[in-house]
Protein backbone atom coordinates (compact mmCIF):
# COMPACT_ATOMS: atom_id res chain seq x y z
CA UNK A 1 0.00 0.00 0.00
CA UNK A 2 1.68 3.39 -1.28
CA UNK A 3 0.80 6.45 0.85
CA UNK A 4 2.33 9.74 0.66
CA UNK A 5 3.14 11.03 4.16
CA UNK A 6 5.11 14.54 4.60
CA UNK A 7 8.38 14.49 7.20
CA UNK A 8 10.25 17.68 8.02
CA UNK A 9 14.35 17.56 7.85
CA UNK A 10 15.63 19.16 11.31
CA UNK A 11 18.29 21.43 11.76
CA UNK A 12 20.75 19.01 12.49
CA UNK A 13 20.00 17.09 8.98
CA UNK A 14 17.43 14.66 10.36
CA UNK A 15 14.42 13.27 9.25
CA UNK A 16 11.57 13.53 12.03
CA UNK A 17 9.37 10.91 11.14
CA UNK A 18 6.19 10.72 12.54
CA UNK A 19 4.73 7.50 14.57
CA UNK A 20 3.15 5.51 11.65
CA UNK A 21 6.28 5.54 10.07
CA UNK A 22 8.30 5.00 13.65
CA UNK A 23 6.46 1.68 14.49
CA UNK A 24 7.55 0.22 10.86
CA UNK A 25 11.79 0.59 11.71
CA UNK A 26 14.27 -0.48 14.07
CA UNK A 27 17.13 -0.11 14.88
CA UNK A 28 20.03 -1.80 12.68
CA UNK A 29 17.52 -1.86 9.69
CA UNK A 30 19.39 -0.94 5.95
CA UNK A 31 17.54 0.88 3.75
CA UNK A 32 18.85 1.47 -0.14
CA UNK A 33 18.54 4.56 -0.89
CA UNK A 34 17.57 6.18 -4.09
CA UNK A 35 18.48 9.45 -5.24
CA UNK A 36 16.94 11.47 -8.59
CA UNK A 37 16.77 14.96 -9.22
CA UNK A 38 13.53 15.71 -7.11
CA UNK A 39 13.12 12.70 -5.12
CA UNK A 40 14.64 10.46 -2.55
CA UNK A 41 13.30 6.99 -2.23
CA UNK A 42 13.92 4.38 0.80
CA UNK A 43 13.70 1.00 -0.13
CA UNK A 44 14.07 -1.66 2.97
CA UNK A 45 16.90 -4.16 2.66
CA UNK A 46 15.80 -7.67 3.08
CA UNK A 47 18.55 -9.68 5.10
CA UNK A 48 18.77 -13.73 4.04
CA UNK A 49 16.74 -16.05 5.80
CA UNK A 50 18.22 -18.96 5.57
CA UNK A 51 22.00 -19.88 3.73
CA UNK A 52 20.78 -20.76 0.10
CA UNK A 53 18.95 -16.80 0.34
CA UNK A 54 22.66 -15.36 1.52
CA UNK A 55 24.66 -16.97 -1.37
CA UNK A 56 21.69 -15.80 -3.95
CA UNK A 57 22.47 -12.56 -2.07
CA UNK A 58 26.31 -12.58 -2.61
CA UNK A 59 25.82 -13.89 -6.11
CA UNK A 60 23.40 -10.80 -6.95
CA UNK A 61 26.31 -8.27 -5.86
CA UNK A 62 28.28 -9.60 -8.02
CA UNK A 63 32.57 -9.83 -7.87
CA UNK A 64 34.16 -7.68 -5.93
CA UNK A 65 36.58 -5.39 -8.49
CA UNK A 66 39.07 -4.84 -5.06
CA UNK A 67 39.45 -8.31 -4.70
CA UNK A 68 43.31 -9.22 -5.52
CA UNK A 69 43.52 -12.16 -8.44
CA UNK A 70 45.39 -15.44 -7.09
CA UNK A 71 48.61 -14.33 -8.33
CA UNK A 72 48.09 -11.09 -6.25
CA UNK A 73 47.42 -13.03 -3.09
CA UNK A 74 50.49 -15.32 -3.57
CA UNK A 75 52.79 -12.70 -3.90
CA UNK A 76 51.94 -10.97 -0.84
CA UNK A 77 52.23 -14.14 1.09
CA UNK A 78 55.49 -14.50 -0.36
CA UNK A 79 56.57 -10.84 1.02
CA UNK A 80 54.91 -12.12 4.28
CA UNK A 81 57.30 -15.31 4.78
CA UNK A 82 60.38 -13.35 3.42
CA UNK A 83 59.99 -10.62 6.39
CA UNK A 84 58.55 -13.10 8.80
CA UNK A 85 62.51 -14.99 7.97
CA UNK A 86 63.98 -11.78 8.43
CA UNK A 87 62.64 -11.21 12.14
CA UNK A 88 63.41 -14.55 13.48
Amino acid sequence: MDTDIIVSITADGQLELPPKIKHQIKPGDRYKVSIAEDSIIFQKIQQPQDLNDWFRHIEELGPDPNQPSLQEISEIVKEVRQEDKFKK
